[in-house]
């Protein structure tokens, strides 16, 4: 028995494409920003330091006085000198006065003279430090320094920029060159 044959023949579609792609750019502009620094507050008060220096007792031991003070010591030596001369000359006077009668005569004058004459010394002599020690004194009173700073925030203005952004969108278009194709082919 013979049995159909069937045949199939099939024909394939064939396209062309073309294809554009698409096309992207992305751009981020930089942010826009400001800053500004205000400049810190400063205070600074003073109190100036005192220094005092007293050399006036260092000078008055190196004999340098002012004239009114010079004159008053001078007056005052002269007066206690004064006051020794008459002081002696009374003293001399009742010498004279208690002696006089008793036969002395001379040698109560020759005594009171040899009182009056002859070296006298000063007294001990010893080496002096002009001027003296501590004569000159100094006071010193610091001064202050208060400083007060005031900080100032910076000032920040920062805009973001939205980013630019382009987008072309790809195409694809198609063309057939050859259909698709069925043959079936029956044999008995």
């Amino acid at each position: 028995m013979k049995l159909p044959q069937i045949q199939i023949q099939t024909t394939d579609i064939k396209m062309e494409l073309e294809i554009n792609k698409p096309i992207q750019h992305i751009e981020q502009p930089r942010a826009t920003q400001s800053i500004e620094q205000p400049a810190a507050i400063l205070e600074i008060h003073t109190t100036r330091g005192v220094l005092t220096i007293d050399s006036s007792q260092a000078r008055r031991d190196l004999g340098l006085i002012g004239p009114l003070e010079s004159s008053a010591n001078y007056a005052e030596k002269g007066k206690q000198e004064a006051l020794k001369g008459i002081g002696r000359r009374a003293s001399e006077g009742r010498q004279m006065m208690e002696n006089a009668g008793k036969g002395q005569g001379r040698s109560t004058i020759q005594n009171i003279a040899k009182q009056n004459h002859g070296p006298h010394r000063a007294g001990p002599y010893n080496i002096k430090f002009v001027p003296s020690v501590g004569s000159v004194k100094i006071n010193y009173t610091p001064g202050t320094t208060d400083i007060n700073i005031e900080r100032r925030e910076p000032i920040i203005d920062a805009k973001v920029n939205k980013p630019i952004h382009e987008y072309t969108p790809g195409k694809v278009t198609g063309t057939i060159v050859q259909w698709p194709e069925v043959n079936i082919d029956v044999n008995i």
